[in-house]
């Protein structure tokens, strides 16, 4: 089914004409989420995202599918046990994005190290327990310095005591929110990018009943009747709150904190594997480098923000504060300002309630003495097969001074989220982490499901979302290899190199059949390869692309992975789209601006500047 401009219309003509079961209103990963999950389960549904898809903080993640073993760094056992679960089945709801790639933990004798070998091996052990991968090839491995410096030669050899080797997924959080977006509107959900909620509507007892929207294309206000309204923007979730509220009744319960991303070519600083380690400054904080396609990327810095949320920004301070703790482990990469190829800025949708933002649990304190021996001895106890997987769960329920709390609160769907419903019946969804986004969205889905039924005595049952495959996800988990060879194949028969088409088929996955027709449906342009003009036409007809940056940015790697090949692209990219949406040379020049502006804030051009 198309998802396109013309398609965006029609969606926002259909959401004026009837009332809804539910809107959404934020399209990134929990409004996607959510999204899907209702639309499947037969609820007319709406979503509004007023940016592009995942343009906030969904496109702007350290990009991986967490299994969370930082959170034993504290032995926050319940927050692991709930990670590695859902990362299984985001794993096998979307199993051409996130994609098994074990990292390495180095540990050194510093002062404030996070982990010596020991504890590293209990950790390790323990999360292999929970994600029930301890006889798998994915199993740990406690390294000696020897085996860690064999693994990662640019490492710092000196203080260096050992590591470990576990299990890690990669992942594409913007491709991972377009493909949930297109399921729900396979489904049937009615969206669109680039309409903003300016306001609510309202019934005589101050209910709301529907969203006053702004589309910011026509710049034409509209209204939008649902029966129940929810908010998933993330940081913003306090102004969707608010929107209609004075000062002295508006809702905070957010804290965004910023994190950022650097890129640089592999040339420069070459790894073989993620790599975890701790900054060096002494600060309980962990940095990730870690290699994609022919780079290799680092963050994240962890400060708190209250700038303008559109428009994080990468400052000298996060900068230095990067170059310093990877110069500092990698010594001989002596990586630069000048080095850096891309980079990111992202904001993580803190709730204030938390303590810690290392992590969603928050932070109430370490292990006691006790726990932590009991812990240990149970641990080593089921890997001598003397304890029941069940005893070891059971030792883990009842540990004293966890960082996690033991029980769920009654508003939480996952760790460090919020589903509330405010006092005018608007529901907001916040926090908690991507690799949670299934879950957080089947139990919003619950409650609106129940209120639906109470109140307006319409019934409707959940899907499975755990068996649910997003877009393009209709493909064999277990054998995702020869599922994309496959693919590939046919991409070849069209015309495409094998690494051509074995790209667009680990990228699109059960879609890349459609991709490759198109080879016979579109006028190409000579300036652009087979691949780059196929790619930039699906992007255009079945992923609602509507601008350069869009598509350079967040429908495909280039910008921040592939920088040196975006130069070649502008032109024909600027020229194709410009054709296809009709714009007047004016409209065609605002948007080779603004994709120039956002190559140069990518590009840290202003930094480099001054600094030169």
């Amino acid at each position: 089914m198309k998802f396109s401009y013309q398609s965006r219309q029609q969606a926002i003509q259909k959401m004026q004409d009837r009332e809804l079961d539910l809107l959404v209103i934020g399209g990134g990963i929990t409004g996607a989420g959510v999204a899907l999950q209702a639309a499947a389960s037969g609820l007319e549904t709406g979503l509004i995202e007023m940016q592009d898809f995942a343009e906030g903080t969904s496109s702007r993640s350290t990009k991986l599918v967490h299994g969370g073993i930082r959170y034993l760094k504290h032995f926050d056992v319940e927050v692991v046990s709930d990670t590695v679960k859902e990362r299984a089945v985001v794993q096998q709801i979307a199993p051409h994005i996130p994609k098994p790639d074990p990292m390495i933990l180095p540990v050194y004798d510093e002062e404030g190290a996070t982990f010596n070998l020991f504890r590293l091996k209990v950790a390790m052990d323990l999360y292999d327990l929970l994600a029930g991968i301890q006889t798998s090839p994915y199993a740990n491995k406690v390294l000696s310095k020897e085996e860690v410096l064999a693994e990662e030669p640019a490492l710092k050899a000196e203080g260096l005591l050992g590591g470990g080797r576990y299990l890690d997924f990669n992942n594409s959080d913007i491709r991972l929110v377009i493909e949930n977006i297109k399921r729900a509107q396979d489904d049937g959900a009615l969206v669109a990018s680039r309409v903003q909620a300016v306001g609510y509507t309202y019934n005589e007892a101050g209910d709301i009943t529907g969203v006053r929207a702004l589309d910011r294309l026509s710049d034409k206000e509209f209204e939008i009747k649902a029966r129940v309204v929810i908010n998933t923007t993330g940081p913003w979730s306090d102004k969707t709150r608010n929107l209609d509220r004075s000062d002295q009744e508006a809702i905070h319960q957010m804290r965004p904190t910023k994190g950022v991303h650097l890129v640089i070519d592999s040339a420069k600083l070459k790894v073989n594997h993620p790599v975890y380690f701790d900054s060096g400054h002494n600060d309980g904080r962990m940095i990730f480098v870690i290699p994609r396609e022919n780079k290799t990327y680092f963050g994240t810095t962890d400060t708190d923000y209250q700038g303008d949320l559109k428009h994080p920004q990468v400052t000298q301070e996060d900068v230095d504060y990067l170059l310093a703790a990877v110069n500092g482990r990698f010594p001989d990469a002596d990586i630069s300002l000048e080095d850096v190829e891309s980079s990111w800025a992202g904001l993580r949708p803190l709730l204030a309630g938390n303590s810690s933002s290392d992590y969603n649990g928050g932070d109430s304190g370490k292990l006691t003495d006790d726990s932590f021996d009991q812990l240990i001895q149970s641990v080593q106890a089921y890997l001598k097969e003397e304890q029941t997987r069940e005893q070891v769960e059971g030792v883990v329920a009842n540990l004293e001074g966890s960082l996690s709390e033991q029980q769920l609160k009654p508003s939480e769907v996952s760790r460090g989220s919020d589903l509330s419903i405010d006092d005018n019946g608007l529901i907001t969804l916040a926090g908690g982490k991507i690799t949670d986004y299934r879950k957080m969205a089947a139990g919003a889905l619950e409650k609106i499901i129940g209120i639906l039924a109470d109140k307006f005595d319409r019934h409707f049952r959940a899907i499975n979302s755990r068996t649910y495959p997003v877009s393009g996800g209709e493909i064999n988990p277990d054998n995702i290899e020869r599922e994309f060879e496959a693919y590939a194949q046919i991409g070849v028969s069209r015309g495409l190199t094998n690494e051509e088409a074995y790209e667009i088929a680990a990228l699109y996955g059960s879609n890349a059949p459609q991709v490759f027709q198109l080879v016979d449906q579109i006028d190409k342009d000579d300036r652009l390869t087979l691949k780059e003009n196929i790619m930039l036409a699906y992007a255009m007809a079945y992923e609602m692309t509507l601008t350069p940056v869009d598509y350079f940015l967040r429908r495909t790697n280039y910008l921040l992975f592939k920088r040196d090949e975006v130069d070649h692209m502008i032109a024909p990219v600027l020229d194709i789209m410009a054709a296809a949406y009709d714009w007047t040379a004016e409209e065609k020049q605002a948007q080779l601006d603004q994709l120039k502006a956002t190559i140069e804030e990518n590009d840290l051009q202003v930094l480099k500047d001054q600094a030169g």
